[in-house]
């Protein structure tokens, strides 16, 4: 078996803030005798990713993603534990390790302002010491898979936040890296802009084998590349599986979306009322085990217009997790 491109063990990052009560008194004592408290922002994880994964890692704002992927990438360095990728420990920052990885910060600008994205693609040629045959070649695909050719030229201040992130990415992937650490890529980006993001990752992932460790809090995003996830909360790892074990794990039930005429029977009795909308429409929400028989009651006592079971969104089922999480560490006492 192939050894896992990015092998996680036991990570963890604590940061010492400073604490102090209000006032002017307090600030100035602070001077003098300053109380700090660690906070874990990341908590003894681990995980391994094969060659040619994308790997979805959801989580709330806070929970650990970018501290995670800084340590990944080498910007910042573990409290504890360890982080090799492509059998580099990263916080070592070796050139032939960050020569293999990038990272892309869909909140952070690596494209100068007032240049066109050419200069500063031709900058970062320079930087990676990229063949200049290599150079036209990649630049001439990540022209045609993002549709690069009418804004290369314009300086970047000129390009809008979508056009921006394209040329960001572009940037991003000139020296071919093998593993990509990709935070949030689609933040603030429109659907059309999202979606053609999406097809690019999936595509340049099939074309170069390529890594890919994605966060979004688009689902969106992680349903159309990923087949497996992690979730983090509170820094702690909640879940390491496939996409569709999260929605079974974390959802033991169904949702029946009910059009049918009205009558005095309830639908309320057949399962939890979600929704209720215009007389005749309701959403109920019913346990797995039970859809195929309350399917058919419902069928049999109403005169149905249209029925559909669905799954529970995404969305919901992280929302789940994140609780679960949270009720876990309500019940554990600190030590």
């Amino acid at each position: 078996m192939d050894s896992p491109v990015v092998c996680v063990e036991k990570l963890s990052k604590t940061y010492l803030t400073p604490v102090r009560p209000e006032g002017l008194q307090a600030a100035f004592k602070s001077l003098f005798n300053r109380t700090t408290k660690a906070v874990k922002a990341v908590e003894s994880i681990g995980f391994e990713i094969a060659a040619g994964e994308i790997v979805g890692f959801l989580g709330p704002n806070g929970a650990g993603k970018t501290t995670t992927l800084k340590m990944l990438s080498g910007l910042l360095h573990p409290t504890g534990g360890m982080a090799r990728v492509l059998g580099h420990d990263a916080k070592r920052r070796e050139h032939a390790f960050l020569r293999q990885i990038t990272l892309v910060m869909g909140q952070r600008n690596q494209l100068v302002w007032d240049i066109p994205a050419s200069d500063s693609f031709a900058l970062n040629k320079k930087i990676y010491n990229v063949p200049d045959a290599q150079f036209k070649e990649t630049l001439a695909e990540l022209t045609e898979l993002l549709e690069l050719a009418p804004l290369v030229s314009k300086p970047v201040r000129n390009l809008s936040l979508g056009e921006r992130m394209k040329c960001e990415v572009a940037g991003a992937l000139l020296h071919r890296p093998k593993v990509l650490f990709l935070d949030e890529p689609t933040l603030g980006l429109d659907v059309t802009a999202q979606r053609r993001i999406r097809e690019f990752i999936k595509t340049y992932n099939a074309r170069h084998n390529s890594t890919v460790l994605l966060t979004s809090h688009y689902m969106a995003d992680v349903e159309a590349l990923a087949k497996r996830v992690l979730v983090i909360h509170h820094g702690k790892l909640l879940f390491d599986g496939p996409l569709a074990d999260l929605v079974t794990r974390f959802s033991p039930h169904k949702t029946i979306i009910l059009d049918f005429e009205p009558c005095e029977r309830d639908p309320a009795n057949y399962g939890t009322v979600v929704k209720t909308e215009a007389p005749g429409r309701v959403t109920l929400s019913v346990p797995k085990d039970q859809t195929a028989a309350i399917t058919a009651r419902l069928l049999q006592d109403f005169t149905v217009k249209d029925l559909t079971v669905e799954d529970p969104s995404i969305e919901e089922v992280i929302e789940m997790v994140f609780a679960d999480g949270t009720r876990q560490e309500t019940a554990t006492p600190s030590a």
